[in-house]
């Protein structure tokens, strides 16, 4: 069986190491220094070389090469040991699965015998913040009194849930996540030792898809590889990981930026028909506009791209207000929270992309400061109009002015008038179907809570819904939204207490302490 990339890549030297030149510098100045401390505690996301550098600093403390700067040198006893997993005196344990006490019991009750092999015991603890209370405590009496021929290193992706007395303990490292360049170079040399042929560009996208770890790239990068005779292109990569084209991504900002919701649900459209993963699509999006939003706040700079991609942020930056910037950032951030796979997975970025869209507008249609026109005499305002009345809903249970199968049948109609009224309304209203009708009140029901929560807070926007409907059918009718089950059955509705008894009160009836039915 051959064996997975990132284990074959697995660096076997601190020379090897990527990234983390802050910590492998202070560990091999304490090898030529004889300054080794008893426990260590590694910290960082995953895939950022923890356990990596805890092996190769067990490699180095039982190294038998005379020169301390050669350590690990790879070619002694100890040293081949522990390169092919039979070095007894490294322990590696992981806290997931030896959670309790007891554990942690017969670990202190073995570490008094001497080592076998070579100098030291060295234990590793992966993922220590695993550990319950109670281990930890146990833990805490044998790292402040530990056998001189023991060493511990702790590893943890959550140092917030390692006890502060276990860390003041400890010889405490951080680890960082790699930048793309970094993971790109080690993608390319593993390309050229594999004898593949590769894009630099593609290396950088997959680069990106590992979010700062190595491991994850690497292993992206063994996915790829089906056939080593096929070159790895930015098309290819796509086409695997299910990424969008930087296309794409460029244009649906685009559209985010010019105020144009319609152009921008196309482009999600066709990005989701052509295969391209939902999440994967909210997170290259989310990586575009926190360019912009660095070229915007900081200067082009901070952002790691090509002139060409640096030149299109700041001009994207110039474009949109920063806080309409910063809610979209906060919109499609939700939504990548919220995406999932189901009969519609695109609905929570054109979500996040409607609600970007009606913040950049709301900008751009904000009155503006007022200008001073002294110089200029007052033209005559005209006479204000005489405010119309509005007509109050009816009482409940009063017969529909109007037959919700009438309504039903020209939904469309309704449709196309909110979108003369407002862009973005028939894109959230069409997952709406007419419920019911009583008097003059029109109740849309979804079974989507997303777009129900969308709807229901806001009087404003039913207001719309109910201009449209008055430009379809001529008369007043007010609009209510509920929030039903898969059955049909309600589950939730917009109306509150106070508009009930408004609405009985119109009626000549108290609803005040009786159970309200629908």
């Amino acid at each position: 069986m051959e064996q997975a990339l990132y284990l074959k890549w697995r660096p076997i030297a601190f020379d090897d190491m990527v990234g983390q030149e802050h910590i492998t510098r202070t560990l091999r100045s304490a090898l030529k220094s004889d300054r080794i401390r008893h426990a260590y505690l590694f910290s960082g996301p995953r895939g950022t070389g923890k356990t990596t550098s805890a092996r190769l600093l067990a490699k180095a403390v039982n190294c038998l090469h005379p020169d301390p700067e050669q350590r690990p040198c790879n070619q002694c006893e100890p040293c081949i040991a522990v390169n092919e997993g039979r070095f007894l005196d490294l322990i590696e344990i992981d806290a997931a699965t030896h959670t309790g006490v007891d554990d942690v019991r017969e670990l202190r009750d073995k570490i008094a015998f001497a080592p076998g092999q070579g100098r030291y015991k060295v234990y590793i603890i992966d993922e220590v913040h695993r550990f319950s209370g109670s281990a930890f405590d146990a833990l805490l009496k044998t790292l402040e009194e530990p056998p001189d021929h023991a060493i511990f290193i702790l590893a943890t992706t959550e140092i917030d849930k390692v006890p502060p007395t276990i860390k003041s303990r400890s010889l405490q490292f951080e680890f960082r996540l790699l930048s793309v360049g970094e993971i790109a170079d080690r993608l390319e040399l593993i390309c050229k030792d594999g004898k593949l042929k590769a894009e630099r560009s593609a290396l950088e996208m997959i680069a990106r898809q590992g979010r700062g770890s190595m491991r994850d790239s690497i292993s992206l990068l063994d996915q790829i590889v089906v056939d080593p005779s096929v070159k790895i292109t930015v098309a290819l990569v796509q086409q695997t990981l299910g990424t969008a084209a930087s296309a794409a991504v460029q244009a649906l900002v685009a559209a985010l930026v010019s105020g144009d919701s319609a152009a921008g649900l196309r482009v999600i459209h066709d990005a989701i028909d052509t295969g391209t993963d939902p999440k994967h699509f909210g997170q290259q999006v989310i990586d575009h506009l926190r360019n912009v939003l660095l070229a915007q706040t900081g200067g082009d700079q901070l952002i790691e791209a090509s002139d060409e991609d640096r030149a299109m942020y700041t001009r994207q930056g110039q474009q949109i207000s920063r806080s309409a910037l910063v809610r979209a950032v906060r919109a499609f951030n939700e939504a990548l929270n919220n995406t999932k796979t189901g009969w519609q997975p695109q609905l929570a970025l054109e979500l996040a992309l409607i609600e970007s869209v009606h913040n950049v507008n709301e900008v751009v249609d904000a009155p503006s400061a007022p200008v001073m026109r002294a110089a200029q005499p007052a033209a005559a305002a005209p006479p204000p109009e005489p405010a119309q009345p509005e007509e109050p809903p009816l009482a409940r249970g009063a017969p529909p002015v109007i037959e919700a199968v009438a309504i039903s049948s020209r939904w469309n109609d309704v449709l196309t008038a909110l979108l003369k009224i407002n862009a973005t309304s028939p894109a959230v209203m069409q997952e709406f179907r007419v419920h019911h009708v009583d008097g003059n009140t029109v109740y849309l029901s979804t079974d989507n809570h997303v777009i129900f929560d969308r709807i229901n807070p806001y009087p404003d926007k039913r207001k719309i819904v109910e201009k449209a409907l008055k430009a379809v059918f001529g008369i007043v009718l007010h609009v209510q939204v509920l929030l039903v089950d898969s059955s049909g059955a309600v589950s939730g509705e917009s109306s509150t207490d106070a508009l009930l008894n408004e609405i009985s009160a119109a009626g000549g009836k108290s609803r005040r302490g009786s159970k309200k039915t629908e």
